[in-house]
């Protein structure tokens, strides 16, 4: 994936176990629980590229967020507040080799930047 590719989306839900079987009839996706991350319950594609989470609303999840793929988020923050936006969330390790950020664009949407890659190049 390349700097603006979208990465990720998360969908709020209320119920996790409703929602992998709407979600996994409606679409097909691959939704597992991954360990580390408990209660969220991640969606793949069948085209493996596209994915995202089932995010509990009870975690503060309250609309659709999609993650945009960025060379740097500390760049990519500068310029959010350069621009108008806010930071919502500041960068944040997912594992040793990616990192997160939400942030508020000045009409109110949340959207999360992602950097980096989850292979760690442990052998698997």
């Amino acid at each position: 994936m390349a700097h603006g590719d979208i990465t990720h989306i998360d969908i709020p839900v209320d119920d996790l176990a409703r929602a992998t079987a709407f979600y996994g009839g409606l679409f097909g996706w691959d939704i597992q629980e991954v360990p580390g991350f408990e209660g969220y319950p991640m969606w793949q594609a069948p085209n493996k590229i596209s994915g995202g989470g089932l995010a509990p609303r009870s975690n503060g999840f309250r609309s659709p967020r999609s993650y945009v793929e960025v060379d740097s988020i500390d760049d990519a923050l500068a310029k959010v507040t350069a621009l108008g936006g806010t930071v919502a969330m500041p960068k944040s390790e997912i594992s040793p080799t990616s990192w997160w950020a939400v942030f508020v664009d000045p009409d109110g949407n949340e959207v999360g930047l992602y950097e980096g890659t989850t292979d760690t190049g442990e052998p698997a």
